[in-house]
């Protein structure tokens, strides 16, 4: 048996330059690892808490020293001599330590840092790869690569947050990457002769002047058609409109343009645009409230099209037990830092695929040089995983590291069929 002797926090940074948490784990066996939590900017009223100091003269209030402070003393002192091979229980003490729902006492972020750094630490001290340790049997996902970014994650006038698109026949991870790298290039060739700018955002897509989401999408059918691929067949796109920024307090929502039109007239407009463009998948349509509305769209274009919950169901199995029960999506988007800890994430991931939902790992717009999420989607046999675009060092990392699992696999190596 293997004991945890330490655990160890700092306050590292993120791709937004904010500061956030990094734990490092010490085993008896001389093992050590670490892991680090990354931040959203587009964040939904019911995840996990994420502890921030609020000092207003440190880091503008955004500091977490509070958080690492929790982690060297009281989840350090509770910590000591368990066996880290015991996930489960670990992350139990970690809940049983804060006491509140939604992780307000000790920081989410602090949780989330120790429980995925013991599960780093157990495999590198079983001389598994992290993926091996996590599962069984493996798969890697296609990868929803941003291509476009608006909303909050831009400074430009588009309202949908994020124009993916998805790599439907590629054979292997490879390929996968491949296909996407020759619509991003193709669609920086178009902007560059529209005199848009190349400029990324957060999640590595680019950040262009655009004005309509239906100038967004012919641009990158056309980028799709240049690089000699099938819209819809080779390449399909997938949207998140993170539409808790685009509603009134009436409940209409201003999908398009600063006007606001009512649910049914919202549901019209995505029937439209599904009808018009090889729109495969839709994350967040409506926000994380409007249950009825969710199970309205569902209902109407759910057999053709992916409904994506993610500020829906806050990676949290209370809500997706309600949206399975109202028919609410047929996927949910999984976030680790939404919930807290590993053993949380794994039961909603459980959940979700009995009930015949796809499953989605994702980052976040303020990630980390950290790849756990690459192993999680391998893992748990997740179809796909959103990662941002091929640019960014933090984003490309995911999907290095996935190159490196397909290679380590070999002849057993497969990819998700969507």
């Amino acid at each position: 048996m293997t004991k945890i002797i330490k655990v160890v926090a700092r306050q590292v940074f993120d791709s937004r330059g904010n500061p956030t948490v990094e734990a490092e784990v010490f085993l008896s066996n001389k093992i050590k690892a670490s892991a680090i939590v990354p931040s959203g900017a587009s964040t939904g009223a019911f995840e996990a808490y994420e502890l921030r100091d609020g000092n207003i003269n440190y880091f503008l209030g955004k500091s977490v020293l509070t958080a690492v402070k929790n982690i060297n003393t009281i989840i350090n002192k509770n910590l000591k001599n368990i066996d880290s091979g015991k996930q489960k229980k670990i992350d139990q003490i970690l809940l049983d330590l804060d006491g509140t729902e939604n992780k307000k006492k000790l920081g989410a972020n602090a949780l989330l840092a120790v429980s995925l750094a013991v599960s780093k630490a157990e495999a590198i001290s079983k001389k598994k790869e992290l993926y091996q340790h996590l599962g069984k049997k493996f798969l890697l996902p296609k990868p929803l690569m941003n291509i476009i970014n608006g909303g909050a994650h831009a400074d430009n006038n588009l309202r949908i947050q994020e124009f993916m698109i998805r790599p439907d026949s590629a054979k292997n991870f490879m390929d996968a990457v491949e296909k996407c790298f020759l619509v991003i290039q193709n669609l920086k060739k178009i902007f560059q002769s529209k005199n848009l700018s190349t400029n990324v955002g957060d999640e590595g897509g680019f950040a262009p002047l655009i004005n309509s989401n239906e100038e967004a999408l012919d641009l990158v059918v056309q980028a799709i058609e240049k690089s000699k691929l099938k819209p819809g067949v080779d390449i399909s796109i997938c949207l998140d409109v993170a539409a808790n920024e685009l509603i009134n307090k009436d409940g209409e929502y201003s999908l398009n343009s600063a006007d606001f039109i009512s649910v049914d007239e919202s549901i019209t407009y995505y029937k439209n645009l599904v009808s018009k463009y090889p729109i495969k998948s839709i994350e967040d349509p409506f926000a994380e409230d409007d249950w009825n509305a969710w199970s309205s769209l569902t209902k109407e274009i759910g057999k053709n099209v992916q409904i994506v919950g993610d500020d829906l169901f806050a990676t949290n199995v209370k809500r997706l037990k309600k949206g399975i029960k109202e028919k609410s999506a047929n996927s949910i988007l999984i976030k680790v830092n939404q919930i807290g800890t590993l053993t949380e994430t794994l039961n909603v991931i459980k959940l979700a695929k009995k009930n015949n939902f796809s499953t989605i790992i994702s980052h976040r717009s303020g990630d980390t040089e950290d790849t756990f999420i690459a192993d999680l989607a391998v893992a748990t046999q997740s179809t796909q995983i959103k990662t941002g675009s091929l640019a960014r060092s933090e984003r490309v990392a995911k999907y290095n590291r996935l190159l490196r699992i397909e290679e380590q696999l070999g002849k057993s190596s497969k990819i998700a069929r969507i």
